[in-house]
């Protein structure tokens, strides 16, 4: 009889402990459709097509989180460089103007055709949308010879890699 006891509060203590995991799970996925889309960061980035050299440019990143404004980004930095020449990059804080919209007003002081990324980061996310704007007679280009380069540069070191791992 005590043998009898003993394993139906074994028993019980077991469903105890069973019900408990089970309400940690459901708490925790509680309000969670399985249908509901998780939301996802995102940045429109307005950039004009053009400019005339040592004129003021705005650049404007709209930041939202589904179709919620996004009023305070973790980062927003939009990093500028002349197209070919990533390398000497320059990055710059915009004014966050607490309604969803960061703003930059840019000049550029030569002709070119300029890159930028409007690195951003929120709720956990980031996304880095690309621009591309053209300065005065813009300019002409051959990144191929730098892409070459890069492109051969990685392929050589994973076969390096590849050749040490043997």
């Amino acid at each position: 009889m005590l043998r009898n006891k003993w394993l139906l509060m074994m028993a019980l203590l077991l469903v105890v402990v069973l019900a408990a995991c089970g309400t940690n799970d459901a708490e925790d996925t509680e309000g969670v459709d399985d249908d509901e889309e998780i939301p996802m960061l995102g940045v429109e980035f307005d950039v004009p097509e053009t400019a005339e050299v040592d004129e003021a440019v705005e650049l404007e990143a709209a930041v939202t989180f589904g179709d919620d404004p996004v009023v305070d980004a973790d980062e927003v930095v939009f990093e500028i460089w002349e197209m070919c020449d990533k390398d000497n990059s320059i990055s710059e804080e915009p004014t966050n103007n607490e309604d969803g919209t960061y703003t930059l007003e840019h000049t550029f002081t030569d002709d070119g055709v300029y890159e930028m990324y409007a690195h951003t980061t929120a709720h956990a996310q980031h996304t880095m949308p690309l621009k591309e704007i053209t300065v005065g007679e813009g300019g002409d280009y051959d990144c191929e010879d730098e892409e070459d380069d890069h492109d051969m540069m990685d392929h050589d070191e994973h076969e390096d890699h590849e050749e040490a791992e043997e």
